[in-house]
């Protein structure tokens, strides 16, 4: 009877075998190079005292402005926007908040005679200036102005969210078309246009956005004040 063949096994195929011992070693050496930067993020940041300067961003300072003909004094912080002074600080909140970058025109004011995006400047920038939001181009608080009777003949808004810079923008834009400032639009810039064209008034309301798409509405309403007609 011949001897049963019983495999051999040397230290090299050992050696290439994983072992589970080996395997457990390396799965928590990598859990704990894992760990360590998120052990180090979450440890406590150490708390302010409370004595401690404020930025000098942080520190409040007075703005005065007359707005719609009544003045303010206001306590802002020096970043704070003419957008948020008015709605927060002044309590205005008819000048609406859109994309708070200048590109919508929903925060639309008028400051010194100069219609501007009031989320793009800041309030300190304004003191002691004149500022005339949509609850100030009514001459009293019964009677409307002819380019909000003319947005409400004509149909001028849908949702309403954008109305007051639309107003705000057509209001600047009539006085500047009677003071005879030429836009892009304009054939001779040395000369008034006779009248408002649908292109002028388009070229000057362009910085407007109505996302309902009310555009030929407005066109209709600046153009009936602008002529008189309204």
């Amino acid at each position: 009877m011949s001897p049963v063949n019983t495999p051999t096994h040397d230290a090299s195929d050992e050696a290439q075998k994983p072992s589970r011992r080996r395997f457990l070693q390396s799965a928590a050496a990598a859990a704990a190079v894992t760990a360590a930067p998120l052990a180090h993020a979450q440890q406590p940041v150490a708390a302010t005292p409370a004595n401690a300067p404020m930025p000098p961003a942080a520190v409040p300072m007075p703005v005065r402005l007359t707005i719609n003909g009544h003045p303010y004094e206001l306590q802002v912080e020096a970043r704070t926007t003419l957008l948020d002074a008015l709605r927060e600080y002044a309590g205005l909140t008819g000048t609406k908040k859109g994309c708070d970058r200048g590109q919508c025109g929903a925060c639309t004011v008028i400051a010194s005679g100069r219609r501007i995006n009031s989320c793009l400047t800041l309030a300190v920038m304004h003191d002691g200036e004149s500022i005339t939001t949509v609850e100030g181009l009514a001459p009293d608080g019964d009677t409307l102005s002819p380019i909000q009777r003319a947005f409400i003949e004509k149909d001028a808004f849908q949702c309403g969210y954008c109305t007051p810079g639309q107003l705000c923008s057509a209001t600047a834009l009539i006085a500047e078309y009677r003071a005879g400032d030429a836009s892009a639009a304009t054939a001779d810039v040395r000369f008034r246009p006779a009248q408002l064209s649908d292109d002028e008034i388009r070229e000057r309301m362009s910085g407007n956005i109505c996302r309902c798409g009310a555009y030929p509405n407005i066109l209709a309403a600046v153009k009936s004040v602008a002529s008189g007609n309204a």
